[in-house]
């Protein structure tokens, strides 16, 4: 009797427990409106949530290369499956131009859509929460203000039961808290406006904080470095490994014009971030310098002294390569490769952003895996259509995987105190098979493709 009444009571908790999951996780549509007319917004407002999309570089993942401004279609892959990233104009049929202001700010606030579906994380609403009423209103005012493009994106290819959006709501109760920004107030307004951006539209942690097993960002280890498209983001926390150490004025130069004479030129992903950040005012660009900074903290004074005598180091000039007499020898066939195709521009001279840099200055060199560095050789940073820019050739149709490893071998050796990378050969071959899907972008960034810069179309 005792054993009956504990099942009954242990069936009526799980029927309560699924029923309250349920509701939880159930969420009502919203009424579609007819598409606004663009003249219902107030210019200044378009113009104030065009310098937003900018700052969440929706440019980045809603458009395909060589297709229409945030037309969506991008291919996304994920370690769960691949996702294709949906159409944000105001189209009515494919795209939100059937979408309310209250069902955008929804979906900003709690990864909902329009018709009570839940949002895959992709979209990264674990930092758009923290977007204000007033930013989401200009943001909306500029999308719905943008030219509409009929184009369905093709289905995710996500496995059972992640493809289930309901499963998502239990990923929400694990990772994801909702609200606004709330202001610290034992910090100072610059710093508070930095937060706002880095952690709420930038969302930077997306990139530079690593991930669990679940695809959540680790809380503990904020701006910790992580992953994006193929490229590791450094960490921009007291582990950074850039060589020179970051304050607020370099992180400043380098987010205002995309390089700095200290640490290089942006390639990458962060090449697309930069380049949009451009729309922003000087006082945003050194808010988020002045957050970073705080991030990073105070080097220890071992680290700052090193960091100053390399400085001083560099300013003897470059550090010629010694080939070994032994060619045969690793660290020979590297030298050799590098005096062939790397020497005359990382060598000669020329000041940043269009000289090489001096490898001995290079985070991609000294970082703690070979993978930036083997995009970098392999793919280059191709050039900007139409305006001077920064360019590195492409090594991938000239080195082998052997000859790449050799390489960066004599980098490691030459230009740091780091040890060898060990997994090269496995990791370039990965990354030319498409293992590793490599996002390769100009110097300025904000071209998906050699021929399609941005929002240009609108």
């Amino acid at each position: 009797m005792k054993f009956g009444r504990f099942l009954t009571g242990l069936g009526a908790l799980i029927v309560v427990g699924v029923a309250g999951a349920f509701v939880y996780a159930w969420k009502p549509k919203i009424a579609p409106i007819k598409p606004p007319d663009r003249g219902s917004f107030h210019q200044a407002l378009v113009e104030h949530g065009a310098k937003l999309a900018a700052v969440g570089n929706c440019t980045a993942c809603h458009t395909n290369p060589g297709g229409k401004s945030f037309a969506g279609g991008l291919t996304i892959p994920t370690p769960f499956g691949t996702i294709y990233s949906s159409n944000i104009t105001p189209d009515a049929e494919t795209g939100i131009g059937t979408w309310s202001e209250a069902a955008f700010q929804r979906a900003m606030r709690e990864g909902v859509g329009r018709k009570g579906e839940h949002l895959y994380p992709a979209f990264p609403y674990d930092h758009f929460t923290n977007v204000s009423d007033d930013d989401n209103r200009a943001l909306y005012a500029f999308l719905m203000t943008r030219q509409p493009v009929k184009a369905t994106p093709p289905p995710n290819e996500l496995p059972f039961p992640l493809n289930v959006r309901l499963v998502l709501a239990g990923w929400k109760m694990l990772f994801f808290r909702d609200g606004a920004y709330q202001v610290d107030a034992s910090q100072s307004e610059e710093w508070n406006r930095g937060a706002y951006l880095v952690n709420g539209l930038g969302h930077c942690g997306a990139c530079h904080t690593p991930r669990n097993a679940l695809g959540a960002e680790k809380a503990s280890l904020h701006l910790a470095g992580g992953e994006a498209e193929g490229w590791s983001a450094f960490a921009l926390d007291g582990s950074s490994p850039a060589p020179v150490v970051w304050d607020k004025d370099s992180l400043y130069t380098y987010l205002r014009q995309g390089w700095h004479p200290d640490h290089g030129v942006a390639n990458g992903p962060m090449g697309e971030v930069t380049g949009n950040l451009g729309l922003l005012p000087d006082s945003d660009i050194r808010a988020m310098a002045t957050y970073i900074a705080s991030i990073m903290g105070e080097p220890s004074a071992e680290r700052r002294a090193k960091s100053d005598k390399l400085l001083e180091e560099i300013k003897s000039g470059p550090i010629t390569s010694a080939i070994s007499a032994d060619p045969s020898a690793s660290g020979g066939k590297g030298a050799v490769i590098y005096e062939a195709a790397c020497a005359v521009c990382h060598e000669n001279g020329r000041p940043q952003p269009f000289g090489g840099l001096d490898l001995r200055l290079s985070s991609t060199v000294h970082a703690p895996d070979a993978q930036n560095a083997i995009n970098m050789v392999l793919y280059g940073l191709p050039a900007a259509s139409g305006r001077t820019s920064a360019i590195m050739p492409g090594f991938a149709d000239v080195l082998t995987n052997d000859q790449l490893n050799d390489l960066l071998g004599y980098l490691r050796q030459h230009f740091t105190d780091q040890p060898a990378w060990t997994d090269v050969v496995q990791r370039a071959a990965d990354t030319r098979t498409g293992k590793y899907h490599v996002s390769v972008r100009p110097s300025d960034g904000i071209e998906r493709g050699p021929s399609n810069i941005g929002a240009e179309d609108q």
